[in-house]
């Protein structure tokens, strides 16, 4: 695959290919081989239909068509970014957050795009970033954090930027691609999709600035734009870990806190024209404790999901066990099993046996509530032992941690 060919010819020429930039990539993006991949992708990811209303289903029906007319368009130059579906989806704080969906054939165009671009630009990419890359995780993260921790780092700088995904300069971002890709072609799409704008239940908006939480090819563009962020704070020093947007800063003294933190303010601020959250943005350590991708770090030993996560949790297994629901005994367990899974292998890093202990028993209350069409309450419906959900397959927190 090309995309592999570059990576391995960059790393044999080191820094002097790190600074190469790319003059013509069209015949690259817009080869077949790679559309079908990135179609491929595309299609297992799933996901709604966007203005034009064609879902995957859809999509998959009139596979040969669709995939004609995206790639007639992008190769006569003709392509043409439509309006993203704006949505809104719930928060675990009461609010709302926007979604931008872009239509199933834009979706392959960015992932046919995107698939010639991020091998290139993840040569450059700092280690501290971990947000939206091949082989890196959220877990890589929170344990980069320990390592710190072990080697003495215990003041946290934890940095939050209002709104980033709504405010990312455009022409700065440009800027930045182009320090990598200078094919008018390639940076035209990118704009095209910077300022497709969006469809909302009043009508089209414009979009003059960030890049839509939706799109396949945002969460690149977002690392691009914060690459700037990381090369500068970790060139003078600075301990960073960053997930997207989220990020927290380590250092060894509360006094090289306070100045990581102006450090980085002026980079945020001046260079990049963004803004950090004056109420979530704070100097803490270890000790005090602070919140990192869903985890709470307490103590100088200690982490364990936050509150809002648990809550969160819980809310879902509710829905799934509402005992008006139409659904079988076997559809519940399925559905519970697929959230226990997810969410008992992310947190069951913490220090967790305890909270996996109640919340194990309070899922089975939730199951024999719903059997016996009885409201939910402590000590209630105990005659149906447990050995019968077990039969059933009904998963088990604490099955997780091992």
């Amino acid at each position: 695959m090309w995309s592999e060919r570059l990576v391995s010819r960059e790393e044999r020429l080191g820094e002097i290919v790190s600074k190469r930039k790319y003059y013509t990539l069209k015949d690259k993006i817009v080869k077949k081989e790679n559309m079908v991949k990135a179609a491929q992708r595309v299609i297992s990811n799933g996901g709604n239909a966007g203005i034009d209303g064609i879902g995957i289903k859809e999509f998959n029906n009139n596979y040969k068509m669709y995939m004609r007319e995206i790639y007639r368009q992008m190769k006569e130059n003709r392509y043409e970014a439509p309006p993203v579906l704006r949505v809104f989806i719930p928060k675990g704080d009461g609010r709302e957050r926007p979604l931008g969906i872009p239509t199933v054939k834009d979706r392959v165009a960015q992932a046919t795009v995107k698939r010639i671009m991020e091998p290139i630009f993840e040569k450059i990419f700092c280690d501290c970033s971990y947000g939206f890359r091949p082989g890196r995780s959220q877990m890589d993260a929170i344990n980069q954090i320990e390592e710190y921790r072990k080697q003495g780092y215990k003041w946290v700088v934890d940095a939050d930027i209002k709104g980033y995904f709504d405010n990312i300069d455009h022409n700065l971002l440009m800027e930045f691609i182009q320090e990598r890709i200078t094919d008018g072609w390639v940076l035209d799409m990118i704009e095209s999709w910077l300022t497709a704008g969006v469809m909302t239940e009043n009508g089209y908006e414009s979009t003059t600035r960030g890049t839509p939480q939706g799109g396949v090819i945002s969460p690149l563009l977002a690392n691009i734009y914060l690459h700037q962020f990381d090369k500068i704070m970790v060139k003078r020093g600075y301990k960073v870990v960053r997930f997207a947007d989220d990020f927290v800063v380590l250092t060894k003294s509360k006094g090289k806190a306070n100045r990581a933190l102006e450090v980085i303010k002026e980079i945020t601020e001046g260079k990049l024209k963004l803004q950090l959250h004056p109420e979530k943005t704070r100097i803490s350590n270890f000790g005090e404790g602070f919140v990192f991708l869903g985890f709470e770090f307490i103590g100088w030993r200690y982490k364990r999901p936050r509150k809002k996560k648990v809550n969160a949790f819980k809310d879902k297994v509710r829905e799934i066990t509402k005992r008006q629901l139409p659904w079988s005994l076997e559809r519940i367990i399925n559905e519970l099993n697929e959230q226990i899974q997810g969410w008992g292998i992310y947190f069951g890093h913490g220090n967790v046996k305890k909270l996996f202990q109640r919340l194990d028993g309070w899922i089975r209350m939730r199951i024999r509530s719903f059997m016996e069409e009885k409201k939910a309450v402590k000590n209630q419906n105990k005659r149906i032992p447990t050995s019968v959900f077990q039969k059933k397959g009904l998963k088990s927190l604490l099955t997780t941690l091992s």
